[in-house]
């Protein structure tokens, strides 16, 4: 490198050598600052006071929806806004990803436009309809009480007003909805309710085929449309053999693409006051359990009705054992408190 005079090409070294300690400096100083504040970021990286992220959640949706979750992916929705007929659990979705109920009658879709997935109803309450869409009785949402998220559990309380055509409740109904999450993406849906008469007169629940709850399956599992299959705890078979007789469960199973079968096990509770209940089901893809089929129900003021049923969720097409075996597990369960806990 040529000097001239001090100079390296014509510029003066002095202000070359003066530059080169200015920037040595500022990179020292750079590198000082920069220490604390990369082990700063280190530190908020590994979050000591993380807690632990629920596996299975209900998020509550625009519309007046929740949606119960595992792991980001939806099990099922609940559906309670306030123009609709009654509040429905849809889709239903099974462990292969697809969904086992449907809205509507698959041949009849107008007259049957109350088959809502899976649903709670009754066709007389006092003398009013709440069963079909034209029957003149609505059940309509009130509040939400609680949404509850877990590790294997998600829960939401619901209070819901039986309201008859002039405006009248003539029934509350507290609801909860718990989806348990099972092996090989197998769920359960557990509902509890408690039906209570208003403060001044008893309500009756008249004696129909048709209530309290009950599971529209899609098409393809049905034994008409599909080949599917209709079992019950007494091992009897499809619509013939079951249609409106005593039993603990159901089972509906059947098609949900060419190579694989899955279905829903709908259970009664020994606490329900029908234990054994009738099960009014349909081969064209249809069941319910009937409350108050053999007799009619009273529920005086003061002395709510609890009831209790679980959905079963399950892949393949279940042996009978499979189920009893499923179902021995929750009529030993207890039904759970309805109210929500103070926090």
């Amino acid at each position: 490198m040529k000097m001239d005079n001090g100079n390296l090409h014509g510029f003066p070294f002095f202000i070359l050598r003066f530059a080169f300690r200015i920037l040595h400096s500022s990179t020292t100083l750079l590198l000082l600052v920069s220490l604390p504040v990369a082990a700063r970021a280190a530190g908020e990286n590994e979050l000591p006071n993380a807690r632990p992220v629920p596996d299975v959640q209900v998020l509550p949706l625009p519309d007046a929806q929740a949606s119960f979750q595992l792991l980001g992916s939806e099990l099922t929705r609940y559906h309670f806004g306030p123009l609709l007929q009654r509040p429905f659990w849809y889709p239903v979705i099974g462990p292969s990803g697809r969904p086992l109920t449907r809205m509507g009658h698959p041949h009849d879709p107008e007259t049957h436009s109350h088959h809502n997935s899976i649903w709670i109803a009754h066709q007389d309450v006092d003398g009013v309809n709440f069963w079909t869409d034209g029957g003149g009785g609505r059940i309509v949402h009130q509040r939400v009480e609680l949404y509850d998220d877990g590790p294997h559990n998600a829960s939401m309380i619901t209070v819901n007003a039986w309201q008859a055509p002039d405006g009248r409740t003539l029934l509350l109904d507290r609801r909860r909805a718990n989806v348990e999450v099972l092996t090989g993406g197998q769920w359960c849906l557990y509902v509890d309710l408690q039906l209570e008469a208003p403060a001044t007169h008893p309500v009756t629940l008249g004696s129909t085929p048709f209530g309290l709850i009950a599971v529209r399956m899609a098409k393809t599992t049905g034994v008409h449309d599909g080949g599917g299959r209709i079992l019950d705890s007494e091992g009897r078979l499809n619509e013939k053999e079951i249609f409106r007789k005593p039993a603990r469960w159901v089972d509906y199973s059947g098609p949900i693409t060419n190579a694989v079968r899955e279905g829903i096990t709908l259970m009664d509770h020994p606490s329900n006051p029908s234990f054994p209940t009738p099960f009014h089901v349909r081969d064209d893809g249809w069941m319910g359990a009937a409350l108050t089929y053999q007799r009619p129900l009273t529920i005086a003021p003061g002395k709510p009705l609890r009831l209790r049923y679980a959905i079963w969720i399950h892949a393949n097409v279940v042996r009978r054992d499979e189920v009893e075996k499923r179902w021995q597990a929750f009529a030993q369960s207890q039904p759970p408190l309805l109210t929500p806990p103070h926090k």
